[in-house]
């Protein structure tokens, strides 16, 4: 799978993220800008010691991404996707994508590759990037089933 953080603003979640991309074997996208800093100083001092190993790609923006992809199957991730993620059927190296943390994607991205996570009504706006990153992967994964 491939996870794509849209300008991502919180490094911990990042590099949650990134732990969960090794783990499953993802290829971890990020579209500047960052809200933090990616040298080696400030990853040694979050505690990322397997940052290193991570597939990491940095883009400088979204066009640059589906340039370098232009058969991408892409799923937009937000709250206010009107189709429920356990609708869909999953593909191999799907592009996950999600927005940044305050925010999310921007209006214009959500068509109907605009997924959610059902959630109870009125529990909650929205859950942690990680979390949702974490919940959506996996059900891609399991879909897919190449993680035993």
């Amino acid at each position: 799978m491939h996870l794509v953080l849209v300008e991502p603003e919180i490094p911990h979640n990042t590099g949650a993220i990134g732990r969960l991309a090794l783990a499953t074997g993802s290829t971890l996208h990020l579209v500047k800008p960052l809200g933090f800093s990616l040298d080696e100083k400030s990853v040694r001092r979050a505690g990322l010691d397997y940052w290193k190993d991570v597939d990491l790609l940095v883009w400088d923006n979204f066009d640059q991404l589906l340039a370098a992809h232009p058969e991408a199957r892409i799923w937009f991730l937000s709250t206010k996707g009107k189709k429920s993620a356990w609708s869909v059927e999953f593909q191999a190296n799907d592009f996950l994508v999600f927005g940044p943390e305050t925010r999310g994607l921007p209006e214009q991205w959500l068509d109907d590759r605009a997924i959610r996570i059902p959630m109870k009504q009125g529990s909650t706006r929205s859950l942690n990037l990680a979390t949702a990153v974490a919940i959506i992967l996996y059900e891609a994964e399991r879909q897919v089933g190449e993680l035993e």
